[in-house]
């Protein structure tokens, strides 16, 4: 019988880890969106030199796109002055809207949650690993374990294909545990968020 991983417990293992070492990894860190970085930022603004990684061609329409870069970028700029740690840095890729849709092809009429989300997961993860390998990241990973609509166990095996696919280091998480995803809540009426109400793609709306 196949054990069920803790993917928290194995990324406060690392936490541990180069704690004892006293040495700062670098982390690209795949952002969804400015509410669901809140707390993964708070969290790991101590423990890593993060770059947000902002690749998300699935968001429709193209204004709801850039409402929401917009709002990532303010939140770092106020965590960046507020909150002691690591300065965050912020890297935008390319919105490529029709990348999305020849993924999706075929797959339009699918339930939330389903083969749609995983190819939409794979897409932007494969494009995260390959960005952490030229730029030399130690680690990357996602914001996307936060929401308590997307299966952890799921994003950590796309995650962990992608990068071993380009030869880099996923990090491990499942966000929403330790009350992760009540305190991304928090956080964005902390912080004055722009909260939508779908997860970004014109069939999720």
């Amino acid at each position: 019988m196949e054990v069920k991983r803790n993917y928290q417990k194995e990324l406060e293992k690392q936490i541990e880890k180069q704690r004892r070492e006293e040495k700062i990894y670098t982390l690209l860190l795949h952002s969804c969106c400015a509410p669901c970085s809140s707390y993964v930022l708070e969290y790991l603004k101590a423990e890593f030199a993060i770059t947000v990684y902002y690749y998300n061609p699935n968001i429709w329409p193209e204004e709801e796109y850039h409402k929401r870069v917009e709002e990532q970028k303010r939140l770092i700029g106020r965590m960046n002055r507020e909150l002691p740690g690591h300065k965050i840095s912020f890297l935008e890729g390319v919105y490529d809207p029709e990348r999305f849709y020849r993924m999706a092809a075929g797959r339009e009429t699918l339930a939330e949650g389903g083969e749609r989300c995983f190819g939409c997961y794979a897409l932007r993860l494969s494009e995260a690993a390959k960005r952490a390998k030229e730029g030399a990241f130690d680690f990357f990973t996602t914001t996307l374990t936060i929401s308590p609509l997307k299966s952890a166990a799921k994003l950590n095996e796309v995650g962990e294909a992608a990068a071993k696919k380009e030869g880099v280091i996923w990090l491990p998480s499942d966000f929403k545990k330790r009350d992760g995803y009540r305190r991304s809540v928090l956080l964005s009426r902390t912080y004055g968020l722009y909260r939508q109400n779908y997860c970004g793609c014109e069939f999720s709306r």
